[in-house]
């Protein structure tokens, strides 16, 4: 039970903190909000700073399972169409999952406030999916399906624009499948300029 009232407390707290700041999200609200009082609370996290960290280690450990960290690669794809499924899947759950969304949101808002969230801001937003991608294209280049290049430029001039549409998926989800079409479109872009094979022949016919 006390273990459900921790998760409970954590969720309320990612729901405020996305939408209202660390400094906005007041403790009584958060306690009345899951039919709590303050004390309540302050019997399963001594302070919001608490709720706070307990947080952000929560979703660092749910987003490295699920979408991939150092200690989480993804695979190497085995071809050109696996980088784009590959891409769509990863792009698919990070503009999908709540929780993940609701994270960004608060990393967003915080990161001018917060050492910590300055740091897993940057981490999320560009050098963790430089170094993912460095990995995955470097192995893709072993394997002959993308020309030799420098891994770690390509990973980041590939990266960059997926994020950019990331955040706009963010900020006007209206957008979110016109969005997806712009990354599809873009992979593919990619593969016909550094793909080896048929299927890079395939598409530079198209």
């Amino acid at each position: 039970m006390a273990k459900d009232t921790k998760e409970r407390i954590l969720m309320a707290a990612l729901e405020m903190f996305s939408q209202k700041g660390y400094e906005g999200t007041n403790i009584r609200e958060l306690a009345a909000s899951l039919g709590l009082v303050k004390s309540g609370v302050y019997k399963h996290f001594e302070s919001k700073e608490a709720i706070w960290n307990a947080l952000l280690d929560r979703m660092i450990r749910y987003y490295g399972e699920r979408f991939g960290s150092p200690e989480h690669l993804p695979p190497v794809p085995d071809s050109l169409d696996g980088l784009v499924e590959m891409t769509m899947r990863l792009v698919e759950f990070t503009v999908r999952d709540e929780k993940v969304v609701m994270t960004r949101k608060l990393l967003s808002i915080e990161q001018y406030r917060d050492e910590r969230a300055r740091m897993l801001a940057t981490k999320h937003f560009l050098t963790g999916l430089t170094e993912m991608f460095t990995h995955i294209f470097f192995g893709m280049m072993d394997k002959g399906l993308l020309r030799r290049d420098d891994p770690k430029m390509l990973a980041f001039a590939y990266t960059a624009p997926i994020s950019a549409l990331i955040h706009l998926c963010d900020r006007e989800p209206d957008k979110t499948r016109e969005a997806m079409k712009q990354v599809e479109a873009f992979s593919r872009h990619f593969i016909r300029n550094y793909g080896i094979g048929e299927k890079r022949d395939e598409m530079v016919q198209k």
